[in-house]
């Protein structure tokens, strides 16, 4: 029993070692807080579980674009974990592969905020991570040509990451301030999603 604890957390720490993992943890931590945040919301007007589920991921075009970009994310997670399985410096085609279907997975999510009613978090988190994804992606000899250093992208990157948090900060302060325990809860759940998914961006740098 000691051993396969034992085994259990060594391979927790190799799949939390590099930034694939760092960022499907995120990735699944995310989606279960959602998930069961909007269940009970739902719950309160009385939706049941099941249909306030359906509804989260495909109760409209907006939700399923975004399901969709939550699908791509946890499949270009797993090209990370791949890549970095030996540690730095990653497998160069599977970190390249990482980044083109993250960038596709951030034009899905940009789609469905743009959807939402939200078209500054569509431009960021969703457009210039793109941007930052794919510019990453590009391979070394197209790079290599650019007029700037090519780590820009992975900080492009980085930078599409603070308008969303910093909203969601702000979503926190407003639930603090009006003593809304749940929605405080959630935005503080998300807020550690971003934690993982900036400290795994910030990883990539490496390669």
């Amino acid at each position: 029993m000691a051993d396969q604890a034992i085994a259990l957390r060594h391979g927790l720490a190799l799949r939390l070692s590099g930034p694939g993992g760092l960022y499907n943890l995120g990735n699944a931590l995310g989606l279960l807080s959602g998930v069961a945040f909007h269940v009970v919301a739902a719950g309160a007007v009385g939706v049941a579980g099941w249909a306030a589920a359906r509804q989260y991921f495909v109760g409209s075009l907006g939700a399923l674009a975004i399901t969709v970009a939550m699908l791509i994310f946890f499949w270009s997670g797993e090209q990370y974990h791949k890549a970095w399985a030996k540690g730095a410096p990653p497998d160069a085609r599977l970190n390249r592969l990482g980044d083109i279907s993250s960038g596709w997975g951030a034009m899905a999510l940009g789609l469905g905020l743009f959807l939402m009613g939200q078209p500054v978090l569509a431009a960021t988190a969703g457009l210039l991570h793109a941007i930052g994804k794919f510019g990453s992606a590009l391979p070394e000899r197209v790079q290599i040509r650019l007029p700037f250093e090519p780590g820009v992208f992975r900080r492009v990157v980085v930078a599409s990451r603070l308008p969303a948090l910093a909203a969601v900060v702000l979503e926190v302060w407003s639930a603090l301030a009006s003593s809304d325990g749940h929605g405080a809860g959630a935005g503080a759940l998300l807020m550690l999603c971003y934690g993982l998914w900036l400290r795994a961006d910030i990883a990539l740098m490496r390669s």
